[in-house]
């Protein structure tokens, strides 16, 4: 009797699918940035970071969570949010003193890789804290774009200080492998007589994002940095 081949139920790949998307959003946006297209770049890395947890999340509703499924999602968040934040930086404010620039460049993008090892490391333990330690790779490649978010939304034109850009991007970096306790989506609770507002203010901000997107993301990010801040001094940690 001929062995069948093993077969695999394709909602399996599923969340691996979701994961792919994520890694070609990112690609794509590295491809852009060398057009100077910095818009459609930093629109592709956040709509990368936005699908970012959805591969994981219907990995669990479907149970087809995997090592293999771990490790893709490890090496797609490297270069959506390592490497593609780095290059589209460099390339939008640190051409004009490009070997300063690059200096910065790879420490945000070696601090990424620390940043998701050390996350891989503690996954893998089984008392493992139900909060990040240190900014988490999607929200740091937040963070690192907003001298962009705050270029188009008008509130700073920092396309002309590259010095500026850069130490920002080496900050971040910094922020990404520190022990600063930050907030996860798991650990976040609220409470029933809540929720209406919350779905409220979900849909504020999509409202938001379709008509004051930059302004939007430069909130966001000032809001989130403001929290981490808030941890820092709360625990005495960095």
């Amino acid at each position: 009797m001929a062995n069948r081949r093993e077969s695999l139920p394709f909602l399996h790949l599923v969340p691996n699918l979701v994961t792919i998307i994520g890694l070609c959003a990112g690609l794509t946006a590295i491809r852009y940035s060398f057009d100077a297209r910095f818009a459609v770049a930093t629109g592709l890395i956040v709509f990368a970071a936005l699908i970012d947890g959805l591969d994981g999340l219907i990995a669990r509703r479907l149970r087809a969570t995997s090592e293999i499924g771990a490790q893709l999602d490890s090496l797609s968040d490297f270069v959506c949010f390592g490497v593609a934040p780095a290059i589209i930086l460099f390339r939008f404010g640190m051409t004009q003193d490009p070997g300063f620039g690059w200096i910065f460049a790879l420490v945000y993008t070696i601090c990424c890789c620390l940043r998701l090892a050390r996350f891989n490391v503690m996954r893998a333990t089984p008392d493992a804290p139900r909060h990040f330690v240190g900014v988490p790779a999607p929200a740091g490649a937040g963070l690192a774009l907003m001298p962009i978010f705050a270029t188009f939304a008008g509130i700073a034109d920092l396309y002309d200080i590259p010095l500026l850009v850069a130490l920002w991007l080496g900050l971040v970096g910094v922020l990404m492998i520190s022990r600063i306790p930050t907030p996860s989506a798991k650990g976040l609770q609220v409470p029933r007589d809540k929720a209406a507002y919350v779905l409220v203010g979900a849909a504020l901000l999509v409202g938001l994002m379709l008509s004051r997107f930059w302004l939007l993301m430069f909130v966001l990010g000032l809001a989130y940095l403001v929290v981490v801040l808030w941890q820092a001094v709360r625990h005495r940690r960095f």
